[in-house]
């Protein structure tokens, strides 16, 4: 390896400071034959420069340095039996009488393997931390018995009682550099379903029940500090909020080993396990309960946690480094998704909208602000939660919306009628309105007076209320005013109910069952005023189909067909192969009065027509990342993967897609959304 290479790979080894480096160079030679040497530190000889062996000499150094772990107390290759079969520990550190205390296992840049490994050595030898690291990522454990190994924020130094420091707060610039979703191929859905295999399945317990509320509680414990110490940290880390995610996880870095004093007073996070079980308990209800209090209506009154203390312990571990807050919300959703599919027990399960699709959709409607939107099967809310981010231009970021800000969002709304989606909705839509949501549990197609004025009188009063607000008659909730409608309503199943079927002009040709989502052409075309503008994702045959003519002659008479965007087979895998399009309406409005929603009746127009080729997930459904020439996954600003799809440009980080094209035909148009 020669001095070139070597910079390049001192270079990757990100989790080291440019000292560190500085001083692991000058320790390093080239031999009579060109070969790179490294003088160990421990063993005081030349050995050769591997990578993994800079790792270790890096690590060697920092423990000296900042730990002040004496060389004495280090060993490295030290022997450790299996039976008759031996292996070799990379670095162990010894207490004063002799016994290994801190097993750390290094690699070399990029590697993920050897963590098993690893914590089989620690039970081999009784040693209670445990070090990984590959000089890019590190992972420190405080081994609590043979079978689990609780997750910490690093090691003690030279001195320092264990106990004294598995007390020590973990606050906002810890969980920021050590989120555990910024892993390589770790995602929330992943570690719910560890949490499931470990815990979960067999704590008698309801698996979406629980998992909602250790989600609810910890993006609660993350609003309480992300508001005040984010901006402080960005503050003394020197940190904009655009400036790439590479950059600010560096900055971060060398904030944490700066020792500002200013960072002392930053507010400890209370969702971790610092410890005691039963008192880990009653600490997480507590905050489960001021939740509650904060983000209303979400679990029923006097709901707590049913976990007992071990296994609540191992679920706190386990989400107690994942950073939910700066989301792109896929993160969520995905979990979620796979929390309320768990507790379907057979029925068809829900399966939300990827968000590149939602992105997409809302780029191309151009929602401005002031207007109203509702979805009408909203799910998670990523159409009401997009649309708003839209308009304010921020989202789930901690930031507190301005009163104006909230005046938007009091205008978007979310209609579904699977109870639970609607407790992951109005949770993600309480944090991002700071307490505001008009998100309701109610049968969008059944719109029978007495049956809806009953919300009257429950949890959703206010968010009824403000709906009908919005309804053309006071009384017929039939008709609604709304300027946008964006909704991905459910395929499956038919409508056999004559008392449902006789209030649908689309039903009324001798029909004895209708299909779902073709009822919801026609309710969803109501909910919308003159003028106004629909997405809606439908079954591709309702397109092709012969038998499904009256359908499109009933949407040309409506409204102004503005685009079809065929959707790739694998959008909605592994959920569903059915192949999908979303068909974007304008309802005909011949008035003039109001520009922004002038769409005069005509015979003949052009229609915009894309078919998507990447859908940014693979044939088994596994999402599928862009990358940069150089073969590095692209990130956000947040440091999430982005998707590989050609649906719209990412902001810049993708080519322009099907919403960029769309806008330029819609400008060449002069569709009234994009032209005033």
């Amino acid at each position: 390896m020669q001095n070139s290479v070597l910079s390049e790979e001192l270079n990757k080894l990100t989790l080291f400071n440019d000292e560190e480096k500085n001083h692991i160079e000058k320790l390093c030679t080239i031999d009579e034959k060109n070969n790179l040497k490294i003088k160990c530190q421990i063993r005081n000889k030349d050995i050769k420069a591997t990578p993994e062996e800079l790792v270790r000499q890096l690590y060697l150094y920092k423990l000296m340095k900042d730990y002040k772990y004496k060389p004495s107390d280090i060993v490295l290759e030290s022997e450790i039996s299996f039976g008759r079969e031996k292996k070799r520990a990379d670095i162990v550190i010894n207490n004063k009488d002799g016994e290994a205390k801190i097993i750390i296992e290094l690699k070399k840049s990029k590697e993920k393997e050897g963590k098993e490994q690893l914590k089989s050595y620690t039970n081999a030898t009784g040693a209670p931390l445990a070090v990984w690291t590959n000089g890019i990522d590190i992972e420190y454990w405080h081994r609590k018995d043979p079978n689990y190994f609780e997750s910490i924020k690093g090691i003690p130094e030279d001195g320092e009682k264990l106990s004294d420091y598995l007390n020590e707060p973990f606050t906002l610039l810890d969980l920021m550099i050590e989120d555990r979703l910024l892993e390589k191929n770790i995602t929330l859905k992943k570690i719910i379903k560890d949490m499931e295999d470990e815990v979960l399945a067999n704590a008698g317990v309801n698996v979406f029940e629980e998992g909602f509320k250790l989600i609810f509680t910890k993006l609660y414990d993350e609003f309480l500090v992300i508001s005040k110490d984010k901006s402080v940290i960005y503050t003394l880390a020197d940190i904009d909020e655009d400036e790439p995610f590479t950059e600010k996880i560096k900055k971060l870095k060398e904030l944490k080993h700066s020792n500002n004093s200013r960072l002392s007073r930053l507010k400890k996070l209370n969702f971790y396990n610092y410890g005691d079980d039963n008192e880990l308990k009653r600490n997480i209800n507590i905050l489960f309960e001021d939740a509650q209090k904060k983000w209303k209506n979400v679990f029923p009154e006097n709901s707590t946690i049913s976990l007992s203390a071990s296994h609540l312990a191992v679920c706190v571990s386990s989400l107690q480094k994942v950073k939910l807050f700066n989301s792109n919300l896929e993160v969520i959703d995905e979990a979620f998704e796979y929390l309320i599919n768990k507790d379907s027990k057979g029925e068809k399960g829900q399966y939300f909208t990827p968000r590149h699709v939602i992105d997409m959709c809302v780029k191309m409607l151009n929602p401005h602000k002031n207007e109203s939107m509702i979805d009408t099967a909203a799910g998670s809310c990523g159409f009401p939660v997009h649309t708003w981010f839209n308009m304010i231009g921020h989202l789930f970021d901690g930031q507190e919306p301005d009163d104006n800000e909230k005046k938007f969002v009091k205008n978007i709304f979310g209609l579904d009628f699977d109870e639970r989606a609607v407790r992951v909705a109005r949770t993600l839509n309480l944090i991002a309105g700071d307490g505001e949501t008009n998100v309701l549990h109610i049968n969008t197609l059944d719109y029978d007076k007495k049956r809806w004025d009953e919300k009257r009188d429950s949890d959703y009063r206010d968010a009824f209320n403000n709906l009908i607000r919005h309804s053309v008659n006071k009384n017929d909730y039939k008709l609604f005013d709304f300027c946008l409608l964006l909704a991905n309503p459910p395929f499956a199943g038919e409508i056999k109910e004559h008392r449902i079927l006789a209030k649908y002009e689309i039903a009324k040709k001798g029909k004895k069952s209708v299909g779902r989502d073709i009822l919801f052409i026609e309710r969803n075309l109501d909910f919308v005023r003159d003028g106004g503008r629909l997405a809606l994702v439908l079954p591709q045959g309702r397109f092709n189909n012969a038998t499904d003519e009256y359908i499109r002659d009933f949407i040309s008479e409506k409204a102004r067909i503005l685009a079809v965007v065929g959707l790739h087979g694998n959008t909605f895998k592994p959920h569903t192969g059915t192949k999908t399009s979303v068909i974007f309406l304008q309802k005909w409005n011949n008035d003039d009065s109001d520009p922004l929603y002038y769409c005069p009746k005509v015979e003949d127009y052009p229609i915009f027509f894309a078919v998507s080729e990447k859908a940014g997930k693979d044939n088994s459904g596994e999402y599928v990342y862009a990358k940069d020439k150089n073969g590095n996954e692209l990130l956000d600003k947040h440091g999430h993967k982005i998707k590989d799809h050609d649906l719209h440009n990412h902001d810049g980080s993708l080519d322009d897609g099907i919403a960029e094209a769309f806008i330029e035909f819609a400008n060449k148009e002069k569709f009234s959304f994009w032209t005033y």
